[in-house]
């Protein structure tokens, strides 16, 4: 038993590293921007669909594809930059006190504890990232963040997951990922990177089929028992 009365155990760690995605898994910012725009598209009379919204999800270069569909269906040019900026600003306002998902500090702690080195690997910006993360007490267990500013290429492209595998010093086969977008999961899988799926709901019913495992939740769901499937 040790010092602090919990039981010790050892548990061999065939992965050296995890590298998470930020948006929709560690904090559930997804539904709050597909309101955003919903609504925005609602003022033009139209309906933004899941369907469409999931050519959008996991990336940041996708919303030009957003808005060639809004512009499409008007037959017209629309204002991109006023319709992001108003989307980021109700977006920000909804998220800005959001707690981490379910279950994931607990793994984020528990696999710092087990001394895999963390990273992330996200689309959005690093001070969005960052910010986050440190209100939430988790920045300091993550040795790399890579973002949207540090690539050219976003989502499902692998760039993200090659940079990040890269500042880890870890090679591929000794990560694994933790995504809840098809865009993300075909990410980590082309930088050759097993990955596990975790829908939120919004991704709850795209195509994950593809990821390594899908698990429904991370609420009480342990390191050991994840690489079990792995």
């Amino acid at each position: 038993m040790g010092e602090n009365g919990l039981h010790m155990f050892h548990m061999d760690i065939p992965f050296q590293a995890i590298i998470f995605d930020f948006d929709g898994l560690i904090v559930e910012t997804e539904e709050p921007i597909f309101e955003s725009y919903s609504a925005i598209f609602a003022e033009f009379g139209l309906e933004l669909t899941l369907k469409v919204w999931a050519n959008v999800i996991g990336g940041t270069g996708h919303r030009d594809v957003l808005f060639d569909y809004l512009e499409l269906q008007l037959g017209r040019k629309v204002n991109r930059e006023m319709i992001r900026a108003r989307a980021r600003n109700h977006h920000h306002n909804q998220t800005d006190k959001l707690p981490a998902r379910d279950g994931v500090a607990d793994l984020i702690v528990e696999a710092s504890e087990f001394g895999l080195q963390l990273g992330v690997a996200s689309s959005s910006t690093l001070p969005w990232v960052k910010g986050h993360l440190e209100r939430l007490g988790l920045l300091k267990y993550f040795s790399v963040l890579c973002t949207r500013e540090d690539v050219e290429l976003s989502k499902p492209d692998p760039e993200l997951y090659l940079l990040a595998s890269k500042l880890l010093e870890v090679s591929s086969d000794k990560i694994f990922a933790i995504e809840d977008s098809p865009n993300g999961v075909k990410a980590a899988q082309a930088a050759g990177i097993c990955c596990v799926a975790v829908p939120n709901p919004i991704t709850r019913n795209m195509d994950l089929s593809f990821a390594d495992v899908i698990i429904d939740s991370l609420s009480g769901v342990t390191l050991e028992e994840i690489m079990q499937e792995l």
